[in-house]
Formats: C-alpha cells, sequence, structure tokens
C-alpha cells in the first residue's frame, strides 16, 4: 500500500509539472517593427576599383532595426542591377560579427565581381543598387530604401584565375591539355613560365581539363575565350609573363642564353643549354678562382640573356657563405640586380682548378634552384 501511495505521488507532480510547462509556453515573435535607414555609402557613390590592391576596402553602414520584442536580428547587404528589385540580388553578404552588426566591409576585389555581375564590363563605369535585408528567425523584411553605386571597372578580369597553365601545338607537351604546362604564381592574378614554343599554336588555360576557362593575348591585352596565339619560324625558349589583374601582356620574350656568371672576371666562364621543363645544363665548364692579395675569389651567379635585356639571377643573401653543409635553399635562384659582387654564390672548395657541371632548374613545380657538381 505505501508503495502505491508513492508511486500516486510521484504520477501527481509529473501531471503538474507538465500542465505548469504548458501554460509558460509563448509563440515566438518574429516582427520587426522598423527597418535600417542607410548611412555608407552616400546615394550615387563614385568608387574607382583597385582589385590588384588586397587593401582596398569600401564600408557599409546602416542603423540598427528594431524587433518587436528585442529579440536579435541578422544583416545581410544585397546588390542588384540598376533598376533590380532584390528579388534575385547577384550577390549577397552577411554583415561583420557573423551577421549582427550594421555594417559591413566590402573588398574591391569583391566589388569589382559584383560590377561584373551587374554587366559592368572591364575599362567601363556602371551602376549598381544596394540595400539591407533584416531577418529574425524566418521573417525577412527588405529595406524600402536603395541606394545606387556608381563603380568605375578598371582593366583587368573580375576573377582572376586561381592557377594558370600553357597548351597547344606550339608548347612542350602539345595540345593534349591533360598534360598542359603549369605556370609559376608569383602572386594572385601573375604568373610566368620559361619554356620553349614552337610552330603551332597556344592557348592559356585555368584547369588542364578541356573544361577550363580559355585566355588569349591581343597585342598586350589578355582576353577570355577559345582564341588561340599563333607561333611561326624555329623553336625558341621563352620567358612568359601575365598579370591577369590589369589584363596585361607583362613580358613575352626570347631567351638567348643562359650563362655562368664568375664575379672576380666580371663576365660568363661558360653556358648551359635547355632541356625541357624549365630546366638548363651545361657541359663541362673548367673553373679558377681569382687570386687576389688576399686570397682566392670563388663567388659565381647566373646572367640570362633575353630579346628584353640581361636578367640576373643570385641568392638571396647579399653576402654568402661557402656552400658546405648549407640547406637546400642556399641555392634557390632570385632575380637579383647586376652588382658584380653582391647576391652571389660561392663554389665549393674542390672546384678550383676543376671542372663542374652546372643544372638551373626555373619550373613551377618548387622554388627556383640550381646545382653545381665538380667533376
Amino acid at each position: 500500500m505505501k508503495n502505491l501511495k508513492t508511486l500516486f505521488a510521484m504520477v501527481i507532480v509529473v501531471c503538474t509539472a507538465a500542465i505548469s510547462c504548458k501554460k509558460d509556453e509563448k509563440s515566438l515573435n518574429e516582427n520587426i517593427s522598423t527597418t535600417a535607414a542607410l548611412s555608407l555609402p552616400a546615394n550615387m557613390a563614385n568608387i574607382k576599383l583597385t582589385p590588384s590592391n588586397a587593401s582596398a576596402s569600401q564600408q557599409f553602414k546602416w542603423t540598427v532595426a528594431s524587433p518587436e520584442d528585442g529579440g536579435l536580428i541578422l544583416y545581410e547587404v544585397v546588390f542588384d542591377k540598376e533598376g533590380g528589385n532584390f528579388s534575385n540580388p547577384v550577390f549577397k553578404v552577411l554583415s561583420d560579427g557573423g551577421g549582427i552588426q550594421p555594417q559591413v566591409t566590402i573588398s574591391h576585389k569583391d566589388l569589382t565581381k559584383i560590377a561584373a555581375l551587374c554587366g559592368i564590363n572591364s575599362s567601363s563605369t556602371g551602376k549598381v543598387n544596394w540595400t539591407v535585408i533584416a531577418s529574425k528567425a524566418s521573417n525577412k523584411k527588405t529595406n524600402q530604401e536603395t541606394r545606387t553605386l556608381q563603380l568605375e571597372r578598371p582593366a583587368g578580369f573580375a576573377e582572376v584565375p586561381t592557377d594558370l597553365y600553357l597548351t597547344g601545338s606550339a608548347t612542350e607537351n602539345g595540345d593534349d591539355v591533360s598534360k598542359a604546362i603549369r605556370f609559376k604564381k608569383l602572386e594572385d592574378g601573375v604568373y610566368e613560365l620559361y619554356t620553349f614554343l614552337k610552330a603551332g599554336t597556344y592557348q592559356l588555360t585555368n584547369k588542364p581539363v578541356a573544361a577550363g576557362r580559355k585566355f588569349y593575348a591581343e597585342g598586350n591585352l589578355l582576353k577570355e575565350g577559345a582564341s588561340t596565339i599563333t607561333v611561326t619560324g624555329n623553336t625558341k625558349v621563352y620567358y612568359l609573363k601575365y598579370d591577369f589583374n590589369v589584363a596585361s601582356v607583362v613580358e613575352v620574350s626570347e631567351i638567348q642564353s643562359l650563362g655562368l656568371y664568375m664575379s672576380a672576371y666580371a663576365s660568363e666562364i661558360g653556358q648551359l643549354n635547355y632541356t625541357a621543363n624549365g630546366t638548363w645544363q651545361s657541359g663541362v665548364i673548367p673553373v679558377v678562382f681569382y687570386q687576389f692579395s688576399w686570397g682566392r675569389d670563388e663567388r659565381y651567379k647566373f646572367a640570362l640573356h633575353t630579346s628584353a635585356g640581361i636578367k640576373y639571377m643570385g641568392s638571396s643573401n647579399v653576402n654568402n657563405v661557402s656552400p658546405a653543409g648549407q640547406a637546400a635553399s642556399y641555392f634557390y635562384l632570385n632575380t637579383v640586380s647586376n652588382d658584380q659582387w653582391n647576391n652571389t654564390y660561392k663554389f665549393d672548395p674542390s672546384a678550383d682548378n676543376k671542372s663542374v657541371k652546372a643544372t638551373v632548374s626555373l619550373g613551377a613545380a618548387g622554388p627556383y634552384t640550381h646545382t653545381i657538381i665538380t667533376q
């Protein structure tokens, strides 16, 4: 009997708690009584976009919207073409703080994408509309106020390729796009490549697949499309450099020779021959250190002769040590000045009055580097 009374009491407690919880239930108020008022940038503000400048940006601000019960509101800034009604915005972004702050900073790089989505071509000026959508739970309220921006796009692509490849019958690997040659990425949108070109055609692509975006050069301008670039004449080694940030061919120059330059003689003591894949190799090069009053000098670097001039390649260290026991980075190649002594390497002492074989690797797969083997 005592157990039954205890069980009955527990049932009463549970039922009472359930009834109490039911009475405490409240419906969520999703209403937003007032929407935000736009404050920055001003209507019809003109923005000259500089997407190649990583720090260039524009701040957007508005006043705080008011929920009816004081709850949390999230904000999105939305963009549309001039005359659009934001029913299908071309671009939207959450405000700062995960959507809770009444402001957001948008980079010029993203504003350039927005301009392109709104039909503004490179080297052109056009208008885009923007406003703010405030939301609470499932309720979204688009601001009744909209503003217009005038965006001035520079020459260049709204979305630069994240990688770049060379393909076509004129290239080292032929027109099988799966074997396309990768460029070295110097920075976002800027690429370079050392390779040979023969009679035929080539084009640029962002992926080594048939569906990749295709690019070509027309004069000094880069354009997107399936057109190709024609090469005539004998096979030659070239240096190619492109900047997609400004849609520009920075340099296409013939590489005439690559020499092993010895500082003390202020001249090249041997030549390297191009093989493939951005690699040059020398035959046997005699080396004799130069005798000064203080000792024998063993400094060297490389001289790359192109149709655009001589480019010297050497160490990142202005003054260097002997190579014995040094890390692989000791041999990395950098573009350096034509100074006779600075940014040079040192031959191993065993190379004096002997011969060496030099290999220079300027491929995209790794750091530019070189090796010196004493014979």
